[in-house]
This record gives structure tokens, sequence and C-alpha cells, in this order.
């Protein structure tokens, strides 16, 4: 960075909604963006018509200059990069790896915001996967890129609790903040020489596998706060599943805790009414209060009752 400049030359990687609360930040404490790289449009919806990711529509808002090339190897693409002059690259949620070639570009180095306390929750769903392990916090990482995943040394910390009433969405927006504050943090200690380097120990770290279709079948024989944090794990998107009797999937949305103990079967309904309905677990009972039945919309779990889909008896 050349003597006397008070803000960096940024290029910022990221994709999703996640990334664009820092991308906003950057912009928002004067720093100048000199480039957006981001994943290509890709086809949503019913028409398959292609759609921006969030921080390319933003990037677009706001006359940035945007990238969104399929691979960082190609020797044309780093090239491009170089050419941009980056005192650091930030990235967010970019969803694409970076080879040694790109992270050996910036003076300042390549810089991460996490969605875990590292080293734990390594990978591609730290926050989904510490609500399922039902861990009582969180929080944001920053570092320094390695070539390893997630194993590059840190710089910063911020501790965000999981609360009962928390789901992925909730969560994944605190955390947002949270790593778009630590990120102005961060850089000003880049610009200070003041950011640490602290390795990540060697042992006790834990990987954040990417939510395949099997994590999201609930299995009723499971005790009833293993089921309570799978749901709210994956609530909003992709949501927890079972089946109703007739065979149709049924996600649910939102559950809570019944510490009364049912004689029923594990997966029996022991109680429905406007209220929802009540699922016999392992140890204790889920009242679910919305859900989304196949091929409709997401309903209160009273109004699925309503609608006589489901009833006391009933085995999921």
């Amino acid at each position: 960075m050349a003597p006397g400049k008070t803000h960096m030359n940024i290029v910022f990687m990221g994709t999703p909604d996640f990334a664009l609360c820092s991308l906003k930040a950057l912009l928002e404490n004067g720093h100048r963006i000199c480039g957006v790289y981001t994943q290509p449009d890709k086809p949503k919806g019913r028409g398959y018509e292609l759609q921006m990711s969030p921080v390319k529509a933003y990037a677009a808002e706001q006359h940035l200059p945007v990238f969104t090339p399929r691979t960082l190897r190609d020797p044309e693409v780093q090239s491009e990069l170089r050419a941009l002059c980056p005192d650091a690259i930030v990235v967010v949620a970019f969803g694409k790896i970076l080879p040694p070639e790109v992270l050996a570009i910036p003076p300042l180095g390549c810089i991460n915001v996490h969605g875990s306390l590292l080293p734990l929750y390594r990978g591609a769903a730290p926050m989904q996967r510490a609500i399922l392990d039902g861990q009582k916090e969180t929080g944001i990482t920053t570092m320094y890129m390695a070539e390893g995943l997630d194993t590059g040394d840190m710089i910063f910390q911020t501790r965000v609790p999981i609360l009962d009433g928390d789901n992925f969405e909730s969560i994944h927006d605190k955390l947002a903040l949270a790593g778009a504050d630590l990120l102005i943090r961060t850089l000003q200690a880049l610009q200070d020489g003041t950011a640490p380097r602290i390795p990540q120990p060697e042992t006790g770290f834990t990987y954040a596998a990417k939510i395949e279709a099997e994590d999201c079948l609930l299995d009723f024989s499971r005790p009833a706060r293993t089921l309570f944090n799978q749901i709210r794990g994956l609530s909003p998107y992709p949501l927890a599943y079972t089946r109703t009797p007739d065979g149709r999937r049924l996600k649910i949305v939102r559950a809570t805790v019944l510490e009364e103990t049912e004689s029923a079967v594990p997966g029996t309904v022991t109680r429905a009414d406007k209220n929802g309905f009540v699922i016999a677990c392992a140890d204790a009972s889920l009242l679910v209060e919305e859900v989304v039945p196949e091929g409709k919309g997401r309903m209160s779990a009273g109004a699925f009752v309503n609608g006589r889909k489901i009833q006391k008896g009933d085995k999921l």
C-alpha cells in the first residue's frame, strides 16, 4: 500500500446475501473496491431464467467493475486480477477455491470472513452444522487464507450466542452483520500493521460438511431436542422433512420441544388441534407449529390439521 494512503484498494470476492453485508460495509467505510468477483449467473425458477447473485446485483447498482470467471486458475484471469493492483483480497462466501497464484497477488494477503469460531466448523456449512449439533454459541473468524480448507492463520474472532429461538435464517443474519463489523476492524489492523497471525491448532478442529439430502430426513426414534436442532438448523432452507401416512413429503419449518413423555411409539401423532400436532420422539415430544406440505405453500400446522391432512394416531 502506498505511503500515506488512508484506505485500501480491495478486490472483493463473494456471492450470496451473507457476503453482501461485508461488501456494503467496505463501501460505507470508504474503501475503494477495484473489482468484485462473484459466481456466474445461474438459472432459477420454473422458467430457468438466468439470475445474478445478490453480490453482483448490488455491485452493478453501485457501478463497480464485476467479474464472473468460471475458474481462477486461468492465467488470463490471474493476469486481469494482478492488473487491478489490490492491496488485499477480501473473500466472503465466494464459492470458489483460490489457487496459490491468486493468494500471492495482494501484498496484505487474502482475507476470509468465515462463519464459525475456527478451528471449529471448517468447510461449507458452518452455521447450519453448529445449530444441528446443538451448540450454544458460534461466531465469526477473520483469517489469512492459505491453500488448505479454512486452515489459515486467524486474525480476530467475535462470538454470537445461539438461542433456542434461533434458526439458520436468524443466525445467518446475525453472523452476516457481525462479519461485516469484524472485517472493518480487521482491515484497520492490517493498515496499522497490528493485525495478529494466530496459527490454528493442529488438533481439535471439526469439519462442517455441505448439507445433503440425508441430513434433512427426520428420524423420530431420536431425542426430541436433537430433532428440534435439526429442524431449526435447516429452516428456512432446505427444511427438515418427514412423510405423512399417504407417503407425501411434509417439510417442517418450526417446532417446539415438549418435555412431556408419551407412551406412544416414536413418530406417532399424539395430539392434533388448532395449535398444531404433537409427535412422540425417543424421550419427549415435538409440537409442530409450521409446515410446508408437498405441492403447497408454507402454512401453520393448525391449518394443516384443519384441512384433515393429519390426525391423532397417524404414524410419520
